[in-house]
């Protein structure tokens, strides 16, 4: 929190600065900004980075495995005219994101404006009592640790850049930074327990994360703002582990029968980077074709 966003207990006045552009679709431009995507070799991270790209920014692709994220970072660079590289990040290691999210900055424009922590595992050992103990700790740690340490090392920096407004060089920052937008990847099982498959685990995780980001909206106030995208079913690679029956069950739960694309969560997470949210903090937007509503 910017040291004089609270006093005595209560929230300054006047804490953040509007956007002074009153046209809707200037406030969806990215240009000159710089961001990063973990999770982004395929499914829902890389259709996010396309979509940064498309509205202008400088987009870093974390990847864990999938080796097609550095053919896709040339694509999107040429097709978009931005800057896009991939690089191979172990995001269950503090130290890994630090020195890659330096790596990137000092590659990149000097600057950070973006981070959306969007990798995770699902839980897939069934009841609680059955599942091993490693398979929890490794999706807490790639569902909770890191998005915690992601926001750890992203804070820290814009933190730096509203205070300073210069680059990691000491450059002064064009355009100036305003704030910076952090947004976390959720689920629908951080809010509702979905069946049938089991997963505590998981819903624990997802239910992590959204207040992490809650709270970090508070924490944050005067220089960064913290939101998190809750999907429901999506047609990626993270839904591999289910049987076509238990898929045909989510869809008979689902008002809209069907499984969600990758490219249906554009808008959100494209709202939330840009000045367009720049009122919104600590919110949970639910994108799940009306699952939890039924």
């Amino acid at each position: 929190m910017a040291d004089e966003a609270m006093i005595g207990g209560q929230f300054a006045h006047n804490n953040t600065v509007p956007p002074t552009a009153h046209r809707v679709l200037p406030l969806f431009s990215l240009t000159g900004r710089t961001a990063i995507v973990s999770g982004a070799g395929a499914g829902i991270g890389l259709a996010v980075a396309e979509a940064l790209a498309e509205a202008g920014a400088n987009v870093a692709i974390w990847y864990n495995s999938n080796k097609k994220a550095i053919v896709e970072a040339e694509r999107i660079e040429k097709e978009y005219g931005v800057k896009c590289k991939a690089y191979q990040v172990n995001v269950t290691s503090y130290e890994a994101i630090s020195a890659s999210t330096e790596e990137v900055v000092r590659e990149f424009n000097g600057r950070l404006d973006i981070f959306v922590a969007n990798s995770g595992i699902p839980w897939i050992q069934g009841p609680a009592l059955d599942g091993g103990l490693d398979h929890y700790h490794k999706v807490m740690s790639t569902d909770v640790d890191s998005a915690y340490y992601c926001a750890r090392v992203a804070g820290l920096h814009w933190r730096r850049q509203k205070k300073e407004q210069t680059t990691i060089d000491g450059q002064k920052l064009e355009p100036a930074f305003r704030e910076g937008s952090y947004i976390a990847t959720a689920s629908i099982s951080g809010s509702v327990v979905n069946i049938p498959q089991m997963q505590a685990a998981y819903n624990a995780a997802k239910a992590a994360v959204i207040h992490l980001c809650k709270s970090l909206a508070i924490e944050w106030v005067g220089f960064a703002r913290a939101n998190t995208v809750s999907p429901g079913y999506i047609a990626t690679e993270i839904l591999s582990f289910a049987e076509t029956q238990m898929r045909e069950i989510w869809a008979d739960k689902t008002p809209m029968g069907r499984e969600g694309e990758p490219h249906e969560l554009k808008g959100a997470y494209l709202y939330l980077a840009s000045d367009a949210s720049s009122y919104t903090t600590g919110a949970d937007i639910i994108i799940d074709g009306g699952y939890t509503l039924a």
